[in-house]
């Protein structure tokens, strides 16, 4: 692994070409994530080993190639005359010293919009690319002040596959002392071959004042059926220094179920305690009728 020196890895893999845009920045994921925490601790050291890019995942064995395991596990979903699958782009593997990585990402083939296939995988490249130099830069960061301990996974699962949905999951775990989690999801309509955002299944904005009171709601009957469920939000883990959830983003991340109901997620720490972890709220598709430009997605 040590074959090569650092200068030669780095330019080796700066050469690798990078799209102009990053849709989802792996960084600002994050370090977002990041900033929902209310650990002091894990978010100093957050923040020593993600503002930074470009040394430690140099380190990786640079092999770009498709990972049988994942290949042999692909999706097939038959279409009009054509199959749409999912396979691991690239793979990359690293453990020394208490520090390891295991990141993979999503590539997708078979949608004949190939403009929208395109964007999706360099989309998924552009963004291992990111995690690759965060990681490696950390690492580097935490070695230059006396060394540490460090963990980056990344990978993704399709969390709904069906004759016309198609939903891959992509997320980062990173691990310092304590762990933050990020998830984001892609929702692509096979059939159309079309990109399906939150506001799009929508007529208007009504939706987020809708979906956010279903929410708040969600939260204060768990927590009445177990006080161990808590939520930041009026009424519960109300704390000084913790922002309480008001409402949805009207780009909330989500994804669509097999059985077309809708589910808004948060990453861990973003509206609870860490134990918490990831957070999913399946929203009533009745609360939903009026507000939904067709039955199409949820119903």
């Amino acid at each position: 692994m040590k074959n090569n020196t650092i200068d030669d890895l780095r330019q080796a893999y700066l050469d690798t070409p990078i799209p102009d845009e990053l849709e989802w920045s792996v960084r600002n994921g994050l370090s977002d994530a990041r900033k929902q925490q209310q650990q002091k601790r894990l978010r100093i050291q957050l923040q020593r080993t993600i503002g930074v890019a470009a040394s430690l995942l140099l380190l990786l064995t640079l092999t770009l190639n498709t990972s049988p395991a994942f290949a042999s596990a692909l999706s097939e979903v038959p279409v009009v005359r054509h199959v749409v699958r999912v396979l691991t782009l690239r793979e990359y593997h690293f453990e020394e010293n208490g520090y390891h990585a295991a990141l993979s990402a999503p590539e997708i083939e078979g949608l004949n919009n190939k403009d929208l296939e395109l964007a999706l995988n360099d989309k998924y490249a552009t963004e291992l690319k990111t995690l690759y130099m965060e990681f490696v830069e950390g690492m580097k960061e935490i070695e230059e002040n006396g060394g540490g301990h460090l963990g980056v996974t990344s990978g993704y699962e399709v969390k709904t596959d069906t004759e016309r949905l198609l939903t891959i999951g992509r997320y980062v775990e990173i691990i310092v002392g304590s762990s933050s989690t990020v998830y984001r999801y892609d929702n692509i309509d096979k059939i159309e071959e079309t990109f399906i955002t939150l506001p799009s299944l929508f007529t208007g904005d009504d939706y987020v004042h809708v979906i956010s009171e279903s929410i708040k709601s969600q939260m204060i009957a768990a927590h009445e059926a177990d006080p161990d469920m808590i939520y930041w939000v009026e009424g519960i883990g109300e704390e000084p220094s913790m922002q309480l959830f008001e409402t949805i983003d009207p780009n909330q991340n989500f994804y669509l179920t097999e059985d077309h109901q809708l589910v808004i997620s948060f990453d861990k720490y973003e509206v609870a305690p860490g134990y918490m972890g990831m957070i999913e709220f399946t929203i009533p598709s009745e609360l939903l009728q009026n507000l939904l430009v067709s039955d199409v997605y949820v119903r």
